[in-house]
């Protein structure tokens, strides 16, 4: 199935502990638009939360609900969301999200570890934690940068004082999106699910 560009004002991207779901729920509110967590559709969508669905199904199990998630999203959505930080892996959700208005939150390791911690449910971060948080970051960092449209430092700072950040440069864009209105590295206009 092939769809149109949605009006996205804003897509997040970044690793765990970022803050794409607390500073998109923000940015909504000073955009006056609504907020769309992929995670959050996913767990709709398979009626159990994602730790769940990597100890009972598999990640690869996740990955297609995620996918499927970004699509649908992406085609029909408007406002912000927050894309799952592995999201951008996959070389179809790459894809899509080229050419869109897409915020890279910047964490620095030591503040994405603190963020996390490890008391939640982080699926990916369960065995070896530090290690693996440190091969996430280093495995998606180059694509989080190429992916960018706006890149967003987030450690030491407020979910607020990043959310006004982002807002000012959109309004500062006219809210575009980017250069054009297409923002990011160039890419199709369509999302095909």
């Amino acid at each position: 199935m092939t769809q149109g560009r949605s009006a996205l004002a804003a897509i997040l991207i970044g690793p765990p502990g970022a803050g794409k779901s607390t500073v998109g729920a923000l940015l909504a509110d000073l955009l006056g638009v609504g907020f769309t967590d992929t995670d959050a559709e996913v767990e709709a969508a398979s009626g159990k939360p994602v730790s769940d669905i990597f100890i009972e199904d598999g990640e690869p199990a996740f990955r297609a609900l995620e996918r499927a998630a970004v699509a649908h999203v992406l085609a029909n959505g408007d406002g912000v969301v927050a894309v799952g930080g592995g999201a951008v892996l996959d070389p179809q959700t790459q894809d899509w999200l080229a050419g869109r208005p897409v915020i890279y939150l910047e964490t620095g390791f030591a503040a994405a570890a603190k963020r996390v911690g490890l008391d939640k449910p982080r699926p990916l971060l369960v065995v070896n934690p530090r290690a693996t948080l440190k091969a996430l970051l280093d495995q998606r960092l180059p694509i989080y940068r190429r992916l960018a449209w706006i890149t967003v430092g987030t450690d030491d700072r407020e979910p607020e004082q990043i959310a006004a950040e982002i807002a000012a440069t959109i309004a500062g864009a006219g809210g575009s999106g980017g250069a054009g209105g297409s923002g990011g590295a160039g890419g199709s206009d369509e999302v095909t699910a």
